[in-house]
């Protein structure tokens, strides 16, 4: 008994978990979605009850169709060891298509992309409910500008707390979001007890007419305003690792029924309006914060700015996640990553929270106000979920499904997002092109970072180690030049055992050799599983030249000193290496000596022959890496241990005429 009461605790500090941090993007819609469904058909004057009553149809299927099917019930099995998220899902699948990694570049791009914007939106939108507070809508803060120096304020308070961590109040963000959906149904009852008719909006038929009838001034395009309804659906597969999918299936039905009872809520509070004609021309409503009573607002815009600031929270880690899975996966540079708490999944990225800071203030300075930023919301988002429709169809088929119901089943669905993409292709020139712009330097980037690598694997020169082996074994007892180091190390990208670079060999043999009693080669894989910690050797028959393979999950941090010395003092143990002594040290147990780690650091010959489009990326690459983490903080090697070296990459170089010796000139 005792047993399962532990379980049944654990089950809903899980499902508190998943309300607070799965879905804060989702759940912070009703903020902005109805404002923005009457405000781009020309505000209330051209309101029709016929209109709300087909939107908020077009708003229920939506969230029914791509969140709840899609994602929660067909998507969320898709998981890598729990893991979910679009880089996730490329694991999966990556080995059936080499093309398989352009839907999975442009999705990761597009959705850094929303993680810029939706912070902006949503605090802004929350802020904005200072405007319907009774006896601050005349005055001084009711201004745009001040609400914009509050908005500021917020946005860059929640990015400056990233580098402390929410270890301590990630924990009351759970009991605050269900305060928040509680909310959402209770204010949603209250207002549709008055009109029960617009229950009627299940009827998915009303939708459909409302797309062709004359009172929708933007036709097909309206698509692009629903579609912010479920804007957070692929935020919700991207956290599933956080909080485990039993966590999500158990809350998300509790969720959607309060977001659904909102927007009931919502769409009778402006049918009312317009029947009553209870509305000034011109003015721009806010359903969200009217459908409170009046004494009520205060209290609704503190909540609701809470609330926008844990899905801006949600939203940022997110992003976090995501940069450090592109990085694993090869497709972004190495950047400084911490790690402020102990929380599982936590990080903090400080050149990442620049960025993205930045850039969110700019499209507040920019957009001003909610429903302009609404404007250019959700575009990016819409590719998003086409890109994972594609990676989802192959994990489906891969998984021995029947071909032709997978077909028909991701077929609708992939039609469905490219009609909402077409209709928020409507928003580009009223700012989706923000959108589209960070998307395209993002995707940039990866397609620089990822292609280098391949220029780089499939023109330099890898050398088998056995033709070398020899020679090192030599040089470990030749007295005649002195001892660089006990142990070794050099960080190979080639992940054949038998292989290394023939930069490695250069740096150890050619010029004044280096000398030491274990050379150590060691390649860093980084595997489809997210928290896989494995190693495999080869020794070449000997018991000084070593080639490892660290195989870390894509989730992992790859702290090689740590791994190479627990490999070392494992194979010292077992009689594998001869004894190391240490003269000198704080740990007088340790018996390993002293290690040495050299970093070869890239350089393209200017006689390479090459052309010049892989130049061109290389060089770009290489320029890149100058602002881009240290080998030392990425792979957590001791400073005083690593040591630097420049040699050219080894490829084909053009050929160049011999030189020729003249005789002197006679005076």
């Amino acid at each position: 008994m005792k047993t399962e009461n532990t379980g049944n605790r654990f089950k809903l500090a899980m499902m508190l978990v998943a309300i607070g941090i799965v879905y804060g993007d989702i759940g912070t819609s009703p903020l902005y979605v109805m404002k923005a469904v009457v405000e781009t058909n020309g505000g209330m004057e051209a309101m029709t009850e016929r209109y709300i009553i087909g939107c908020l149809s077009l708003i229920i299927w939506t969230i029914t169709l791509l969140t709840t099917i899609k994602y929660v019930l067909i998507a969320m099995r898709a998981d890598n060891h729990g893991e979910g998220g679009i880089f996730s899902l490329y694991t999966l699948v990556r080995q059936r298509r080499s093309w398989l990694i352009v839907p999975a570049v442009i999705g990761g791009a597009a959705l850094l992309a929303d993680g810029i914007l939706t912070p902006a939106v949503t605090v802004t939108s929350a802020i904005e409910g200072i405007q319907e507070i009774p006896g601050l809508k005349d005055s001084v803060l009711s201004e745009q500008r001040y609400i914009l120096a509050i908005v500021i304020a917020i946005i860059t308070l929640v990015f400056f707390a990233q580098r402390f961590g929410t270890g301590s109040i990630g924990k009351i963000f759970g009991p605050f979001m269900f305060i928040w959906f509680s909310m959402l149904g209770v204010f949603g009852i209250m207002n549709m007890t008055a009109d029960l008719s617009v229950l009627r909006a299940l009827n998915p038929l009303y939708g459909i007419e409302i797309l062709f009838d004359d009172s929708n001034k933007m036709g097909l395009m309206i698509l692009g305003t629903v579609f912010l309804a479920t804007t957070g659906a692929e935020a919700l597969y991207s956290d599933m690792g956080h909080v485990g999918k039993g966590a999500i299936y158990r809350t998300w039905p509790f969720v959607k029924l309060m977001l659904l009872l909102n927007y009931f809520g919502q769409c009778a509070w402006i049918i009312g309006r317009i029947k009553t004609h209870d509305f000034k021309a011109g003015q721009v409503i806010n359903p969200f914060f009217q459908i409170m009573p009046e004494s009520f607002i205060f209290i609704g815009v503190m909540i609701a700015t809470g609330a926008a600031i844990i899905a801006s929270q949600a939203l940022i880690s997110g992003s976090f996640t995501l940069v450090s899975e592109a990085i694993h996966l090869r497709l972004m540079p190495k950047v400084d990553i911490k790690y402020p708490s102990t929380i599982k999944g936590q990080m903090y990225i400080p050149s990442v929270t620049f960025f993205v800071w930045l850039l969110c203030i700019m499209v507040v300075l920019y957009f001003k106000t909610s429903v302009h930023m609404e404007a250019a919301y959700g575009l990016s988002i819409t590719v998003t979920m086409m890109m994972s429709t594609i990676l989802l169809w192959h994990y489906l088929i891969q998984r021995k499904h029947h071909a032709a119901l997978v077909t028909l089943v991701i077929g609708f669905f992939l039609v469905l997002e490219a009609a909402f993409f077409i209709s928020s292709l409507a928003k580009f020139m009223h700012g989706g092109y923000i959108a589209v712009l960070i998307s395209l330097a993002i995707a940039l980037l990866m397609v620089v970072w990822y292609k280098g690598y391949q220029i780089k694997d499939r023109r330099t020169y890898d050398i088998n180690i056995d033709l070398f082996k020899g020679q090192l074994e030599q040089l470990s007892h030749d007295k005649r030049f002195p001892k660089y180091a006990t142990n070794l190390v050099y960080l190979s990208t080639t992940d054949d055992m038998k292989m290394a670079e023939k930069q490695i060999f250069k740096s150890v043999l050619d010029g004044i050799p280096k000398r030491a009693d274990i050379y150590w080669i060691v390649n860093v894989k980084v595997s489809d599983q997210p928290f896989q910690v494995n190693y495999q050797i080869e020794d070449f028959g000997t018991n000084n030249v070593f080639k490892v393979q660290l195989i870390l999950g894509f989730r992992m941090h790859q702290n090689v000193n740590l791994y190479i010395k627990q490999i070392a003092a494992r194979m010292l143990k077992n009689g594998c290496i001869p004894e190391q002594h240490r003269t000198y040290g704080t740990n007088p147990a340790l018996r390993l000596a002293d290690f040495t780690y050299i970093i070869l650091q890239d350089d393209l010959p200017i006689d390479a022959k090459i052309a010049w489009r892989d130049r061109l990326i290389i060089e770009t690459k290489i320029f890149i890496k100058k602002f881009t983490a240290s080998p030392i903080r990425w792979f957590e090697l001791p400073s005083n241990e690593v040591h630097y070296e420049t040699i050219p990459i080894s490829m084909p170089i053009n050929k160049v005429p011999m030189i020729k010796q003249i005789k002197k000139m006679k005076k």
